[in-house]
């Protein structure tokens, strides 16, 4: 029995040390801006199969824009393209703006990203993140200039709460640029994830406490999808008969 749980023992520290090994690898080789390139081949590739609408919006970023799988549905008649990918930070959307955005002459852009970013292991400051979004406005107006961009506010979370006042001054840089650039909104979706209390509620996220459960996902689009058909909408096809 004593060798049993030894080699229980054993074996959890040896799981535990590998998966620690594996998120310092991960935290690590991600700063990479191109460490998502089989993400955006994989984009690419869906695309020769099945050419997306023209005139479409593209909601692009983080794995919260990736793991919304009702967008379609949800921001319907807007015709959307979902291109979150992976754990992706401003940078990441930076390097692969021309793929992810430009190269479906969109009629606007979401971008919800900064979240990764302003993880402690990063070392990432507000500024990095507000100087990673005007990069990312300057790459698309450079090609498209009277483009849309629509900023997500990065979320409050449960998971990443202790670093909130930093992802609120990355907020609130961001809207700085913003009231400079009417190409460019900041729509705040943190309303739809705080309590009475002023902290994240427990019913809007998964298990982790930190990405959006269908509840928090519901929030955020009685909040995105009115903006988008007030600013947007008028440019809609007329229904048929």
């Amino acid at each position: 029995m004593k060798k049993l749980l030894l080699g229980v023992l054993v074996g959890a520290v040896l799981v535990g040390a590998s998966g620690y090994g594996w998120l310092l690898w991960y935290g690590a080789s991600s700063q990479d801006p191109a460490f998502f390139d089989d993400a955006i081949a994989a984009f690419e590739a869906a695309d020769r199969e099945q050419p997306p609408p023209d005139d479409v919006i593209v909601f692009t970023g983080s794995s919260s824009v990736r793991l919304w799988s009702t967008l379609e549905r949800d921001m319907a008649p807007l015709p959307v393209l979902n291109r979150g990918f992976g754990g992706s930070q401003m940078s990441h959307v930076v390097h692969f703006a021309e793929r992810v955005i430009l190269a479906y002459r969109p009629r606007a852009v979401v971008v919800y990203a900064g979240d990764n970013d302003l993880d402690t292991r990063t070392g990432k400051t507000a500024e990095t993140v507000r100087d990673d979004f005007r990069e990312l406005v300057r790459i698309v107006h450079a090609v498209q200039p009277e483009l849309r961009i629509y900023y997500l506010t990065i979320k409050p979370s449960k998971l990443r709460w202790d670093r909130w006042p930093e992802m609120d001054r990355a907020n609130r840089l961001i809207g700085e640029l913003a009231a400079k650039d009417p190409r460019i909104q900041v729509i705040d979706i943190g309303p739809a994830l705080l309590g009475p209390e002023g902290r994240p509620r427990d019913d809007v996220f998964v298990f982790d406490g930190l990405h959006l459960n269908a509840t928090g996902y519901a929030g955020w689009t009685s909040i995105v999808r009115p903006r988008l058909l007030r600013d947007l909408g008028a440019s809609l096809p007329s229904p048929g008969p």
